[in-house]
Formats: structure tokens, C-alpha cells, sequence
């Protein structure tokens, strides 16, 4: 399925966009190959950036939260990737506990759980919610906008098996990033336990994903002939930062000069007219904290204590001190005057839709994962199934192809990520 943007972008493909679609066969037969030899993240999502002459990941999420953001015709396929999904894991489907994070305020949040239990539901699975809260003694019902309800129990634990009073699953499924740490009722289970344990931010590392998106990059590049550099963005990174005491400034201004210089290098070659730039971030977390635009070495030795304290600390207040300085890909994409970018969802190994994250105060070269930020369901034209002679998978502007081919690139990373665990 090869599903066509109908949004304002309906310009014409660029260069590598097409390439990448005159490539498809090669390129489905050769992520097939990968999926045998790699088992996919049980789910993910990556948000991307097309500049026109550059299309790349910018960050891959093993624990999405935006299920419930997604195009609602394209539900059938995040149902039928779900089963596929669980099967591989417990063909018997006995049932699935799902954790998630402890938001219990951010209504927005639990409508994503919500969807994800829609979405398991209808997959044919028995599955119900448990919650870390401590405060959460009793089934507890959430009521959400548009009149759902939520209901989260609290977790049992009988020797190494976890589950819910009268419900034992064959499936633990986190949708909690750990950012904090792994609490100990989740250690040691003799379930399936997915996304990993080491998959959460207290051990995981956007270097050590990028590292590995080099590797599949590089591969790829070879395969269809482009320069690696049109779908990687260079990075660098700096350990042992304290951006309170102003340790380790150096080294960080010293990796922005050598990134910058790289991009200059690349800019120079494909004759692009932009300035370049990088963005400095926190090298483990998400929610869009600890992040900064820079296009200068001087910005880093140059930071006031505002600037300071917001970059030193990211979510459950864990401190920052390893950063990343990954190359800065502007974004031409926009929505009614508002700069976006294109997030993908993925279930296994396939692609089940996305989103447009909008700002309408942020530029083309600043961090879109911040207060302020909605979101824009990607909208399709019918979907063409192929093979079909009267629908050809270039007949059409198709965006959407390329950027499920670079997406699920970040997903093969992550893969090879939690391999190398």
C-alpha cells in the first residue's frame, strides 16, 4: 500500500525523492532481507526533516505517544501491523498489559493510550492498563474528551509473572519511556517484556542510535547510488557536561565548530545558500527539553543562566551530561503559514501513518517538540495497492513513500541498537 499526500505539498518531488521512488523495488526487496536477519521494535516513531535537498531523521521514539494523532482511516493498518506485531511474540494472544506513562493530567497523553488499546482491542487481543502511580489502588476510570473513558488498575506482581487482580498476560507493553529509571516490579519477569528493558532513557543514548543509523545509512546509500549524507545527519558528542557550573563547555563548543565546518563542507558541494546550523541536545530524554539552535561555536561559551538551566535538566529532572550536536536540517514543509514537520508511525516492521507536528511561532531551523505545537493527521488521496498497471507509484507526488523509506531506515538503526545492548 503506497498510500499519496493530498496536503498543500504538492509541489514537485524533488530529486531524491524520486530517485527513492524509481528505486522501490530494490529497496522494499532489500528492507525484507534486513527484517529477516532483525527483529523490528515492537513499535516507534521518527520525526523527520525535509529541506528539500536533504530528507533525515531526527529523533526515533521506541515509546510513541501520539497513537492517537494518526489519520483515523488508516486505522485497518495499524490493526492488522498490531497483529502481526503480537503474534510474533504470543501466537497464543493470551492478553496484553499495557503500562504507561504517569500522566495522569495530560488528557492529550491518555487519549493516545486510550487508541492504543483501541487499537490492540480490535487486533483481537484481551488487554487491559495498569499503572506505576502508587495512588492508583483501585480501578480507576479517566474520563476523555469526546466522552471515552479510560481505566487504569493497579499492577500485581505474583513472584515473576506481572499482571492485573484476575488477569494474567502473556505480553507486558510499555508505553513508559523509564526515563527515571526501571521500577523494581518490572524487573526480573519472565514475560515478554517489549519494548526492552534497555530500551528506556536511563540507559539509551541518541548517539549510540545515530551511530547505528550510520551504518544503515551508508548501506542504503550504497544500494541506490545517492550520497549517505542526503539521508544522515552528522553528529557529535560531548560527555561529562555541567552546564550549571559551565564544565565541559569546550569540548561542546569545540564539536559545534567541527560540525558546522562538515556542513559548510556539504553545503558548499550542493551549492545550498542556507546558513548551516546545529542543534545541541540533551544525548538521552525526550519532550523536546534540553534543546537549543546554534550556527555559531560562540553561542555555547555565550550562555546566560536562563539558557543554562534550561539545557541542564530533562524530564523526571535527571540532570544532562552527555549532549549531542547533531546537524540542524531545516524544514520547507508548512501548514497554513505554519512550519511542520512529518513524524511516522510505525507498528513491527510497518508503516502505519503519521502526523504533521506545527508550530506557529517556531522557524524553519528551530526544534517544533515544544509548548505551543499541534498536530495535523497526514491527509491521503484513496490509496493505490500495488501491483495495479492503472496506478503507478509515481503517478502522483508521492511524499509519503520517501518518508516511510527513511523512517523505517531509523527503524532498522534501532533494531541493530538494541541488538548491540
Amino acid at each position: 500500500m503506497v498510500p499519496h499526500l493530498t496536503t498543500a505539498l504538492t509541489g514537485q518531488l524533488l530529486d531524491l525523492e524520486r530517485r527513492l521512488l524509481n528505486s522501490m523495488p530494490t529497496i522494499e526487496h532489500w528492507l525484507r532481507t534486513q527484517w529477516l536477519d532483525h527483529a523490528a521494535p515492537f513499535y516507534a516513531s521518527v520525526d523527520l526533516r525535509n529541506s528539500g535537498f536533504k530528507l533525515a531523521p531526527v529523533d526515533t521514539n521506541l515509546f510513541p505517544g501520539g497513537f492517537n494523532n494518526l489519520n483515523p482511516d488508516f486505522l485497518p493498518l495499524c490493526v492488522q501491523a498490531m497483529q502481526s506485531a503480537v503474534e510474533k511474540i504470543c501466537p497464543e494472544a493470551r492478553g496484553v498489559l499495557l503500562i504507561p506513562e504517569s500522566h495522569t493530567r495530560n488528557l492529550f497523553y491518555l487519549q493516545n493510550v486510550a487508541q492504543i488499546v483501541k487499537i490492540l482491542k480490535q487486533a483481537g487481543m484481551r488487554v487491559r492498563v495498569g499503572s506505576l502511580l502508587p495512588e492508583i489502588t483501585a480501578a480507576t476510570a479517566f474520563q476523555l474528551p469526546g466522552g471515552n473513558a479510560l481505566t487504569l488498575e493497579p499492577l500485581v506482581r505474583r513472584g515473576n509473572r506481572l499482571g492485573l487482580d484476575g488477569f494474567d498476560p502473556c505480553v507486558v507493553l510499555l508505553n513508559n519511556d523509564l526515563s527515571g529509571g526501571v521500577p523494581d516490579i518490572l524487573k526480573g519477569l519472565e514475560q515478554a517484556v517489549f519494548p526492552p528493558l534497555s530500551a528506556g532513557w536511563h540507559t539509551r543514548r541518541k548517539s549510540r542510535h545515530f551511530s547505528a543509523y550510520d551504518r544503515v545509512a551508508n548501506e542504503f546509500a550504497q544500494l541506490i547510488g545517492i550520497d549517505p549524507w542526503l539521508i544522515d545527519p552528522y553528529f557529535a558528542v560531548c560527555n561529562k557536561v555541567n552546564f550549571h557550573e559551565r564544565v565541559g563547555e569546550e569540548c561542546l563548543a569545540a564539536h559545534v565548530d567541527d560540525v558546522l565546518n562538515m556542513i559548510r563542507v556539504k553545503y558548499a558541494e550542493y551549492g545550498v545558500k542556507n546558513d548551516p546550523f546545529v542543534i545541541v541536545k540533551a544525548d538521552a530524554g525526550t519532550y523536546g527539553m534540553g534543546i537549543m539552535t546554534v550556527k555559531d561555536a560562540s553561542e555555547i561559551t555565550g550562555l546566560n543562566r536562563k539558557q543554562r538551566n534550561k539545557m541542564a535538566v530533562v524530564k523526571e529532572g535527571m540532570e544532562v551530561s552527555d549532549v549531542l550536536v547533531q546537524e540542524g536540517v531545516y524544514t520547507f514543509e508548512h501548514i497554513n503559514d505554519a512550519v511542520a514537520e512529518p513524524v511516522v508511525y510505525m507498528v513491527d516492521h510497518y508503516v502505519v501513518g503519521g502526523f504533521y507536528r506545527v508550530h506557529t511561532e517556531r522557524g524553519i531551523d528551530e526544534n517544533l517538540n515544544a509548548p505551543g505545537m499541534f498536530f495535523e493527521p497526514l491527509a491521503f488521496e484513496a490509496c493505490c495497492t500495488l501491483p495495479n498497471p492503472d496506478c503507478e507509484p509515481d503517478d502522483t507526488p508521492n511524499r509519503f513513500y520517501a518518508y516511510g523509506v527513511v523512517a523505517r531506515l531509523a527503524l532498522l538503526a534501532a533494531s541493530l541498537e538494541i541488538e548491540d545492548r
